[in-house]
């Protein structure tokens, strides 16, 4: 969708909300590079946002009307031929919106230049992307914000989102040996529909209002549906175990394996969409299946996703795996206040 016909967004005859275009690169490079301490994926990823030309993914920038914007030759590390022409106007701001199914929508990689804070350029991007993914049929929007992120959280809750769930990273270590049994509980056939019809009256959905991680976009969250799951056996990636009654105990499904980079320390990591389970024995028993799964598949680290409640986090710990520092909150917007009308 073209944004040319859509609301101001913004109050200010400075500032405009535009499509994000090639030329933006080298000064979005140069405002995200001191993001965090150890610098921002945004001059990575976004050559790559270009050239997707996804239709299901919107990227916005704020711009300066008034001002010039960086070539490639004043920004250290910018490739001039991801740049092409640059634009009239100078970005200083960008927002990503995904639609990940038909009525779900999440927002990403807000960013605001420091010198053009206090303008309301995030709530302005926000609303562009809450508009552009109501134009195209979802009805709600999430986002995720760390929770030290108090300025995140702040801003969100100003972008007309409220709160929605929090989790947490677990990460047990890849095992080709790790046990298959814990007490009574130990791994069974990973039945999709088993999976399933514990996923919907289990505590852990109602924890979580339903989500896992979304296996198209990395770093999001939507509704988990018996389809994915069904996806996950067919891929011989879902993961289930038994209760000491013989029911099942609980289930996990691996999203994606990929290459990363830390501390200039390269490693394979998996990821899993949830881990749910009904008892201590069948919380052990799953994290060994999830660590004999990512042996399997050569990872070197996992991240699991987790609800943040004392519960699962003390069964995880009682099982002996790593747990992450800081929960994570998500936070959720319902698209039929129109929020861009404010």
């Amino acid at each position: 969708m073209d944004l040319s016909d859509t609301p101001a967004f913004v109050d200010d005859e400075e500032i405009a909300i535009r499509a994000a275009v090639p030329g933006d690169l080298p000064t979005l490079a140069a405002f995200t590079a001191d993001t965090w301490e150890n610098g921002d994926y945004i001059a990575d990823a976004f050559p790559r946002w270009m050239a997707a030309d996804d239709p299901d993914t919107k990227t916005v920038v704020a711009v300066d009307l008034t001002a010039d914007p960086l070539s490639a030759d004043e920004v250290e590390g910018v490739d001039p031929t991801d740049v092409g022409d640059l634009p009239d106007d100078r970005p200083v701001g960008i927002c990503q919106a995904v639609g990940l199914s038909e009525h779900e929508g999440w927002m990403q990689a807000m960013r605001v230049d420091p010198a053009y804070r206090g303008r309301g350029l995030s709530v302005a991007m926000n609303d562009a992307g809450f508009y552009w993914l109501y134009q195209t049929g979802r009805r709600v929007a999430r986002n995720m914000v760390f929770s030290w992120n108090t300025g995140g959280l702040g801003t969100s809750r100003a972008g007309g989102y409220g709160p929605g769930t929090e989790f947490r990273w677990v990460k047990p270590e890849p095992d080709a040996d790790a046990p298959e049994t814990a007490g009574d509980a130990g791994s069974i056939a990973p039945d999709p529909d088993t999976a399933w019809s514990f996923w919907t009256s289990s505590d852990a959905r109602d924890d979580l209002r339903g989500l896992a991680l979304d296996t198209g976009e990395s770093w999001a969250l939507s509704e988990l549906t018996r389809e994915r799951l069904r996806e996950a056996a067919e891929d011989d990636r879902l993961q289930v175990v038994s209760a000491a009654d013989g029911g099942i105990g609980g289930f996990s499904y691996r999203t994606r394996t990929s290459e990363r980079e830390e501390d200039d320390e390269s490693f394979t990591r998996a990821e899993y969409g949830v881990a749910a389970w009904r008892d201590p024995d069948a919380c052990e028993a799953l994290l060994a299946a999830i660590s004999r799964d990512a042996a399997a598949v050569g990872a070197d680290r996992t991240r699991v996703l987790v609800p943040e409640d004392v519960r699962w986090v003390s069964d995880t710990a009682a099982a002996g795996v790593d747990i992450g520092d800081e929960p994570d909150f998500v936070m959720a917007a319902d698209l039929t206040r129109r929020q861009w009308e404010r």
